[in-house]
């Protein structure tokens, strides 16, 4: 009973930390504002093969990961804060703009 019981716990925490809410226009609650080319789940065939070749291991193979990503402020003329693509809020970008893990939408 117990380890249903805990299964059930975990299987809801996923869902909660998957769960996609939208930011605050122009700002992130949690990780950095980025414009990605696109959004992808960590297992989908587009992501997983760079993962693995970065030897990153994610704990869901469906945590949002954003591909070919930019700060907000370095996209379009001049810098403004606008992304024609994926604004998003990312957990982790520390993949030279390759890839950001743990992202959300975001509007701008």
């Amino acid at each position: 009973m117990f380890a249903k019981l805990t299964s059930a716990f975990a299987a809801f925490a996923i869902l909660a930390v998957a769960t996609a809410t939208p930011q605050a226009a122009g700002s992130c609650s949690t990780g950095t504002l980025q414009c990605c080319n696109s959004v992808e789940a960590a297992g989908s065939a587009a992501v997983a093969p760079i993962l693995a070749a970065l030897g990153v291991v994610v704990q869901d193979l469906n945590i949002p990961v954003g591909l070919s990503c930019s700060g907000v402020n370095g996209v379009g003329v001049g810098g403004s804060d606008s992304c024609s693509t994926n604004a998003v809020c990312c957990d982790e970008n520390n993949f030279g703009g390759l890839l950001a893990i743990g992202c959300l939408p975001a509007s701008l």
